[in-house]
């Protein structure tokens, strides 16, 4: 259901609260979308975990590589398809844990997009297409530099940290939400709970296969500089 027909939003994730203030003038009474404060967190957040996990996907194909054509059994070799806008890539990641958990990661973060631009679109008129942040950038173009165990080292680090952030915003997601979009809810604590069970299980192969068992994902006004 279209809470807001006669608006139709197309915008950057800055723009989308006065969207969503022009639209809720129009349907003030609406039951769907957030009441008061909880409204605008929950556009805030849906954008920013669709770009998130955009990055995301990226960041999994280069590990995994990519496939055009549907393998014709289950193998560790396999691969994951290709996303709109970027290129095919060989794997770049040499342990098989690693390919292994960029796959899963991959295929789980394709759906968590598909169902926010689905509450967006549901609760509040918003059609959002997935953006990449100057920062996704950077970390992209960095790890497309590596190969091998150079790769392997960079990706725990860098992918660990991209799973905090998901987690710590999905732990703000369950006390901030309107009380009634329970499916957000789970939605929020899915999440949550995959991230922080990846990032332990990055944490452990980190320490087993390269002696890096201090990987500590921390929030980005904490983190030390060195």
């Amino acid at each position: 259901m279209q809470i807001f027909p006669a608006i139709s939003c197309y915008l950057s994730r800055a723009a989308l609260v006065m969207c969503l203030a022009s639209a809720s003038a129009l349907n003030a009474v609406a039951e769907e979308p957030g009441k008061g404060k909880t409204a605008p967190f929950e556009v805030h957040y849906l954008t920013m975990m669709i770009d998130h996990h955009f990055s995301a996907l990226r960041m999994t194909e280069l590990a995994a590589g990519t496939e055009q054509r549907i393998a014709s059994e289950v193998s560790p070799h396999d691969r994951v398809h290709p996303s709109p806008g970027f290129s095919a890539t060989e794997p770049h990641a040499v342990l098989p844990e690693i390919k292994s958990l960029s796959r899963s990661a991959n295929r789980m973060q394709r759906e968590e997009i598909l169902t926010a631009q689905k509450f967006l679109k549901e609760w509040y008129g918003v059609d959002y297409e997935p953006k990449l942040s100057e920062e996704a950038r950077r970390d992209i173009a960095t790890l497309e530099a590596l190969q091998g165990a150079e790769f392997d080292k960079a990706f725990l680090k860098m992918f660990s940290q991209h799973h905090y952030q998901a987690a710590e915003s999905s732990l703000q997601c369950l006390v901030a939400r309107d009380l009634e979009h329970h499916d957000l809810h789970r939605y929020c604590e899915n999440i949550m709970h995959a991230q922080v069970n990846e990032i332990d299980h990055m944490r452990h192969l980190a320490c087993k296969h390269y002696e890096k068992c201090d990987i500590q994902p921390q929030h980005k006004k904490s983190r030390r500089h060195h």
